[in-house]
């Protein structure tokens, strides 16, 4: 039987939306933890945005004929993001996986991407594995965090929504923090209405695309990501990621009665600058 790999279209939503969810879901089962899709709606409708969004390639995995998997490729920014990625639990340990990443990685060198990103949930063994194998290094570890809106205010940090106006001095930051910029998906964020920005004196110190699994958040201080966290109206999807080693937000999350329900690895390949500020990953973009 020969796996054969193809684009995906808007068409393969439903069937790899299914095999998403049935993918994370049976992994999730096994280690007693529950899946990052809480539902195969949840599932179908993310797959259906990336198989729509034009900055998504996507890959499909078929095997006589019939849909197996799929992985994506975030192009919306300087670095590229790889994930979900998906195998069907009826043929997985197939290597197809392994072929669905090899394809996305193999696209971003193309393209001419300087470095790859992708979050892994820690205590999935197999794809830390693979991932090391394919020259993924591991970066920080990552507490996911969830619980009440805090409905704070920081003193001194103004938070407001963000406009398309602010794409020049969220850029600036993040690129302080990170060496590159993460402007496709801010712009994104900003015409869905989920982005914010923080200021201090004046002067924009740092914004999130939401606060949530599959949003970012960039600050020069880590007062400006509590000021981002405090005023959040929700935590979207199962929790935000907090780098585990920034123990001062780290502690402030869970002093304010956050709780850890997961943890995660982040991964890089290429270019990677250690972080020079304070930020919250995303699982997918």
């Amino acid at each position: 039987m020969t796996v054969t790999l193809r684009a995906g279209t808007i068409e393969d939503a439903k069937e790899c939306g299914r095999i998403c969810y049935d993918a994370f879901r049976s992994i999730a089962e096994q280690h007693n933890f529950p899946p990052d899709f809480p539902s195969l709606e949840v599932a179908t409708e993310v797959l259906t945005m990336l198989l729509s969004h034009p900055s998504f390639h996507s890959v499909v995995a078929e095997l006589d004929g019939r849909i197996v998997g799929s992985n994506f490729l975030d192009e919306r920014s300087t670095i590229a993001g790889i994930g979900p990625v998906s195998v069907d639990p009826a043929v997985m340990n197939r290597t197809i996986g392994r072929q669905l990443m090899q394809a996305v990685m193999d696209r971003a060198v193309r393209r001419g991407f300087p470095g790859m990103r992708l979050i892994q949930i820690a205590w999935h063994f197999r794809s830390l594995a693979l991932y090391t194998k394919l020259a993924f290094e591991t970066r920080e570890t990552l507490s996911l965090m969830q619980g009440k809106p805090l409905a704070l205010k920081i003193p001194g940090y103004e938070v407001r929504p963000a406009r398309e106006a602010d794409l020049p001095a969220c850029n600036q930051v993040c690129f302080r923090v990170h060496g590159h910029d993460r402007g496709g998906e801010l712009r994104d964020a900003i015409r869905q209405g989920t982005a914010n920005v923080v200021e201090r004196l004046g002067r924009i110190t740092g914004y999130s695309t939401g606060i949530g699994f599959f949003s970012h958040a960039i600050g020069e201080t880590t007062d400006d990501l509590k000021a981002l966290i405090a005023v959040a109206q929700a935590f979207i999807g199962p929790g935000f990621f907090v780098p585990s080693r920034n123990g001062e937000l780290f502690g402030w999350c869970l002093s304010h009665d956050l709780r850890v329900v997961n943890q995660a690895t982040l991964m890089t390949i290429g270019l990677y600058n250690e972080p020079a500020g304070a930020y919250l990953p995303a699982i997918l973009y």
